[in-house]
């Protein structure tokens, strides 16, 4: 079981067969417990030189003081080829109070987006990215905002 599977991996010929982990990628154990707002993206123009911003607030609401893994994922929602449902493109670790808050900042660049497409050209196509946040792969604990690339980023080999 891995978390960046192909959208048609899991497809089983048996009816009751359990297809998910039991833990999913990033999974850990705390002695507190951690709350993460929505990810914000701090710009959005976007072309070969551009670096995008996200930020998510991570908030410790345990009764300890803890570190946190805060992960950041994407999916391409439309691509040429088949990709993975997602993808880990940065992680931090960061050490949280009782009741504080930390703003953990991400940077994606044209590079991390990019893929072979079917001409094996390395490329950012057009269109929809899901960037997701959270302490782990799991699809229920992430939090969400889309990205949209309006025009075609091709990369010299």
């Amino acid at each position: 079981m891995i978390y960046n599977h192909k959208p048609s991996q899991y497809f089983h010929k048996y009816a009751f067969e359990k297809n998910t982990p039991l833990y999913s990628f990033g999974y850990g154990l705390s002695y507190t417990k951690f709350n993460y707002s929505k990810p914000k993206l701090l710009n959005t123009n976007f072309d070969t030189n551009s670096i995008i911003k996200v930020q998510v607030d991570v908030t410790n609401t345990g009764d300890m003081d803890g570190d946190e893994v805060v992960q950041l994922y994407i999916r391409d929602k439309v691509s040429s080829v088949t990709r993975p449902v997602k993808e880990l493109k940065g992680y931090k670790r960061v050490h949280i109070k009782v009741g504080e808050t930390k703003n953990v900042i991400f940077e994606i660049t044209p590079e991390s987006l990019a893929f072979y497409d079917i001409d094996m050209n390395f490329v950012v196509e057009p269109g929809s990215f899901n960037i997701m946040t959270g302490s782990s792969s799991h699809f229920k604990s992430l939090k969400t905002i889309e990205l949209t690339i309006l025009n075609k980023i091709e990369f010299n080999n």
